[in-house]
């Protein structure tokens, strides 16, 4: 039997049944869910009973696995998975995973391990559509544009309110890194193209900072209409796969104290071209330790 893909919104995310995670790897499925995330941007899986070598394994069937992170350790005993823990980290911020790098993840997985009675939702935008609902005048401005990403919180954050957190929060920015991207994205898959900002994003080229700050909140907001939004309402025991190519996701601070955990493994991505073809920069440091370079769109 194949997979079934049912829709979840109109716009993006669909739930995945009928793919056994623990089989080994066949190509048609894979090829199924390739496509699948091509269509959907992002997708989910009920009752996957993996652990962290699973997870690691079924992201392995999209490419090459990142390490953890540029800067912060990986999980206890692993090389590849990030704990999403809200015992160190809230990410409350719609953004894009690592994109102050040249060439962030193609892929983020998560797979939930510690739930909250309620509240906690990880929000996934579907930033071609995005585009798509762009005005043309704004659609050729934001083609023409781009911008440099940094790890560096020289915007407004909350302080951190534990040692966990402050020590995650240093381990973060330990490293400096900026890369410039296209504002405009063109996915190598599909040949669509997304608004590649988020919360990494730290300025325009070329512009003033107030200019630049006014325009970059202006093309978030079309990211981040309803429409566009996938609300996932964790259960123990799922995965959610998105395109970190063409989304960006949050984190929904609404838990009280509970504890929150998910566990990350993503895979290596390309280098970001724009509508012109040009390619991302990298400004500072060197992610080399990270992620190999896609160079060939899989």
């Amino acid at each position: 039997m194949p997979p079934s893909i049912r829709k979840l919104t109109g716009r993006i995310g669909a739930l995945v049944e009928g793919v056994d995670l623990a089989a080994p790897a066949d190509p048609s499925t894979i090829a199924t869910l390739r496509h699948a995330l091509n269509e959907h941007k992002a997708i989910v899986f009920d009752q996957v009973n993996l652990d962290n070598a699973a997870q690691e394994r079924v992201a392995g069937w999209f490419g090459d696995l990142t390490t953890a992170h540029p800067n912060v350790p990986a999980a206890d005993g692993t090389t590849n998975v990030l704990a999403v823990d809200s015992e160190t980290s809230k990410a409350n911020e719609w953004h894009t995973d690592v994109t102050f790098v040249l060439n962030p993840p193609q892929l983020t997985t998560l797979r939930s391990i510690v739930t909250t009675p309620y509240g906690g939702e990880t929000l996934v935008a579907n930033a071609a559509a995005a585009y798509r609902d762009l005005p043309e005048p704004l659609r050729a401005l934001a083609d023409s544009l781009r911008v440099v990403h940094t790890n560096q919180y020289d915007y407004a954050r909350p302080a951190a309110t534990t040692a966990e957190r402050q020590e995650y929060d240093r381990a973060f920015v330990s490293t400096p890194y900026e890369t410039e991207h296209p504002l405009v994205r063109v996915h190598p898959l599909t040949g669509e193209r997304g608004l590649f900002i988020g919360g990494f994003a730290k300025r325009i080229v070329g512009l003033p900072s107030s200019e630049s700050a006014d325009l970059l909140r202006i093309f978030q907001s079309y990211v981040t209409r309803p429409e566009n939004i996938l609300r996932w309402t964790w259960a123990p025991e799922q995965l959610l796969i998105f395109d970190n190519r063409i989304t960006q996701h949050y984190g929904v601070d609404n838990y009280d104290d509970h504890p929150r955990r998910l566990n990350r493994v993503t895979v290596a991505g390309d280098v970001p071209v724009g509508v012109d073809g040009r390619r991302s920069e990298q400004l500072l440091g060197d992610a080399s330790h990270y992620s190999k370079v896609l160079e060939v769109a899989a």
